[in-house]
């Protein structure tokens, strides 16, 4: 499990002022919720690069004080004007208690309509899920080399041992569609197997006359 380590303060000031100040020096506010009481911290900007702009699950830990906490992402506030992140929630690991996180999908394999020429769409880049932190991984597996032409995989079909799976089972995760050269295969090919009739049709038209 990727873990990166991130070295804040303690907050002791509040309040828009204390917060445009703490902005100003590039430090981003934070929050760590779920554990025994919340913290409220900062961090400089920098420290939350390689944990923010990544599309990888991944733990913090966050030492504050002496103190570490393990944490995922909670949510994320940026500037609406520069895109700046501008304030962080946490969730504090706590090992008897469950969390709820986004884990992403690794499609693995190659699916027999892929290899029939189809196309692999994936709709979905990962799954809410609920388990204990224990069980955390940086990614769900799915195998995919089942999957045909116009076949659809679904929540429902992602069995992940220990996890709760929160999105509705019924919504598409990936398919294979007919790719723009197969749709048009299968629309020339009737209209060649009628061409290919009519001369044979001829013949026995002319003897029927006789």
């Amino acid at each position: 499990m990727k873990t990166i380590t991130i070295e804040g303060q303690l907050r002791t000031g509040f309040g828009k002022s204390a917060t445009r100040q703490l902005r100003s020096q590039d430090q981003v506010p934070g929050v760590i919720y779920g554990g025994s009481q919340e913290i409220n911290f900062y961090a400089p900007t920098a420290a939350f690069k390689n944990f923010v702009y990544t599309p990888s699950f991944q733990i913090a830990e966050v030492v504050l004080d002496g103190k570490t906490y393990r944490t995922i992402l909670k949510d994320l506030q940026f500037d609406k004007v520069d895109d700046k992140l501008i304030h962080i929630d946490l969730l504090e690991l706590v090992d008897d208690k469950k969390v709820i996180a986004d884990i992403p999908l690794k499609f693995v394999g190659v699916s027999v309509g892929v290899k029939d020429g189809g196309k692999l769409v994936t709709k979905m880049k990962s799954l809410k899920i609920k388990t204990y932190p224990k069980y955390l991984k940086e990614q769900i597996e799915v195998p995919i080399d089942n999957l045909e032409l116009n076949g659809n995989i679904r929540v429902e079909d992602v069995k992940e041992e220990h996890y709760e799976i929160l999105n509705s089972p019924r919504i598409p995760i990936a398919s294979v569609v007919l790719t723009r050269q197969l749709k048009q295969e299968e629309a020339t090919a009737p209209a060649a197997g009628a061409a290919a009739a009519a001369p044979a049709a001829a013949p026995a038209a002319a003897a029927a006359k006789k």
